[in-house]
């Protein structure tokens, strides 16, 4: 170029517009679908909300059926039978006009359901993105075969091994970005290719640290998904363990709501399948709060029975429409819940599905946050586990955005990284490609610096390091290994002055952190996610104990706020 106002023109500037056309075409169709499936959930939302408005208040209900109670005692002599009918008939009027108000919701949730395109079929047809769903090696070699031959080997960054990339430290070709592994990458740190986010293993995702294909969210291990933190495939909302679903927080398969415990439920809080309503605890009923199976009301327990149970079933329930044990709150299913649309065991929140959380909409278990489908998390949209951050599909990770495992740093689709954006394995620093580099922007392997795409001898990478295949500085145990950060001894941390203390499994993530699998900030003992936690499998900040999440919950199996603290 001549100047600062010059044009580019000539072989590499038509070599790179055909290299953008993917985009371009990808985000016309993900817009699209977006745009289509965001139509279809505000649907969903006015289904809802026009039932809600179209069904009686529970109070309502509940000041009929005293009346009619204090009627039929009352009736010593027969004084009260027209009064009696007079109140029957403004119950079953109420009970027609609810029943009316599920049918609506269950066929605009259906129709709703029914518009949802395959996202699949509409990029069959776009130019440039074929054949790039899958690993970094297969489409890094169906896209190398579009770089023409005089172009090959020509780079605009610096520690590329590929051609034609927009960025340093690549393995691939005509990415944007830096720190890929595979092709056509828009953003850092992927492992595939058609990606236009950062730390995805996977292909054609628009969004961060998701370990699948074609999922328009982060932290998604899946695909096809439109959302976050899910574990499963073509889900419409976060925190689902399943397939299908519209709404968050379900374990199970095309569920509409949230916090559903089952299949094909058509409300929140259930604990079963085929239930039209909230809180049931059963299969195929039709209402709030039942216990039982192929119900047609409130509060009722058995099985076929039609009418008004009470406001609870179940036992020891304090609210309403609670069909489990021990809960407090509203249209719970579950077990010694405190909060409402609960289907799991000892959650504090709402609309969980899963078991001991702190928080809404977790389909796991023993997290602290939201939308987690994952398991002894802190923070939100996980879909791996025991992570302190967010939007991880990884495990045991500190930050955000990772899809690989045990990284202190975000945007990570490798493993043991203490940085960002790397896709290799084992570095200390940013947008390494290549494995056990200390610095950034390298496609190669054991480096110390930056732009390489050299791979040289040696057992470590950094300063003042001893042991093997250990990145960064002051890794200071003879016996350790596949270390990255600061000072840390053992095997497999990345971070800062972590030890861990078995070889057979991966280490801690974070800093100051003693153990194994631990992911925060002086954490002790194993698969702690948070911070000050002593314990085994906890979350949230100043725990100790098994199995517990949330606030200053001393104990085993916890959730909430100020447990058991004497």
């Amino acid at each position: 170029m001549a100047g600062s106002g010059a044009v580019w023109q000539g072989a590499a500037a038509a070599a790179m517009v055909v290299a953008a056309a993917p985009y371009s075409g990808w985000l016309s169709a993900a817009a699209e679908r977006a745009a289509a499936a965001a139509a279809q959930a505000q649907a969903v939302v006015g289904a809802f909300e026009a039932a809600r408005a179209a069904v009686v208040h529970p109070v309502a209900v509940a000041a009929n059926r005293d009346v009619f109670v204090q009627l039929v005692m009352s009736n010593v002599f027969g004084q009260n039978a027209p009064a009696i009918a007079a109140a029957e008939g403004v119950y079953e009027q109420m009970w027609a006009a609810d029943v009316a108000a599920m049918v609506g919701y269950h066929g605009g949730v259906s129709a709703a359901a029914g518009q949802l395109a395959s996202w699949a079929g509409s990029l069959a047809g776009l130019p440039g993105l074929s054949g790039l769903i899958g690993g970094a090696t297969q489409a890094g070699a169906a896209a190398a075969s579009a770089v023409p031959a005089p172009l090959q080997g020509i780079n605009f960054g610096f520690g590329n091994i590929g051609s034609l990339n927009l960025g340093s430290g690549n393995v691939g070709d005509t990415n944007i970005g830096s720190g890929n592994i595979g092709s056509t990458n828009l953003g850092s740190g992927n492992i595939g290719s058609g990606n236009l986010g950062s730390g995805n293993q996977g292909g054609i995702n628009l969004g961060s640290g998701n370990v699948g294909n074609i999922n328009v969210g982060s932290g998604n291990f899946g695909s096809q998904n439109l959302g976050s933190g899910n574990i499963g495939s073509t889900n419409l909302g976060g925190g689902n363990i399943g397939n299908t679903n519209v709404g968050s927080g379900n374990i199970g398969d095309t569920n509409f709501g949230n916090g559903n415990g089952g299949n094909f439920n058509f409300g929140s809080g259930n604990s079963g399948s085929n239930n039209v309503g909230f809180g049931n605890t059963g299969n195929g009923n039709f209402g709030f709060g039942n216990t039982g199976n192929n119900n047609i009301g409130f509060g009722l327990t058995g099985d076929g029975k039609f009418g008004f149970g009470g406001f609870n079933s179940g036992s020891n329930n304090i609210g309403l429409f609670n069909s489990g044990s021990g809960n407090v709150g509203f249209f719970n299913s579950g077990t010694n819940n405190v909060g409402f649309g609960n289907s799991g065991i000892g959650n504090t929140g709402f609309g969980n599905a899963g078991n001991v959380n702190t928080g809404f909409w977790n389909g796991g278990s023993t997290n602290t946050g939201a939308l987690s489908a994952g398991a002894g998390n802190f923070g939100f949209f996980d879909s791996g586990n025991f992570n302190a951050g967010g939007f991880n599909a990884g495990n045991s990770n500190t930050s955000f955005g990772n899809s690989g495992d045990l990284n202190t740093g975000f945007l990570n689709a490798g493993n043991i990284n203490s940085g960002f954006g790397n896709a290799g394995d084992v570095n200390t620093g940013f947008a390494n490609a290549g494995n056990t580099n200390t610095g950034g922007f390298n496609g190669g392997v054991l480096n110390t610096g930056f732009f390489s795409a050299t791979t040289h001898p040696g057992p470590n990478s950094g300063f003042f390091n001893v042991g093997i295949g250990n990145s960064g500085f002051g890794q200071n145990d003879p016996n350790g290994s596949g270390n990255s950060g600061f000072q840390n001894s053992g095997f497999g941390n990345s971070g800062y002055v972590n030890t861990s203390t078995t070889s057979t499994f991966g280490g801690n993530s974070g800093a100051l952190d003693t153990g194994y699998g631990n992911a925060g900030f002086y954490n002790a003992a194993v698969q702690n996610a948070g911070i000050f936690i002593a314990g085994v499998t906890t979350s949230g900040i100043l725990n100790s104990g098994t199995g517990s999440s949330g606030l200053l919950v001393f104990g085993n199996g916890l959730s909430g706020f100020f447990k058991n603290v004497l």
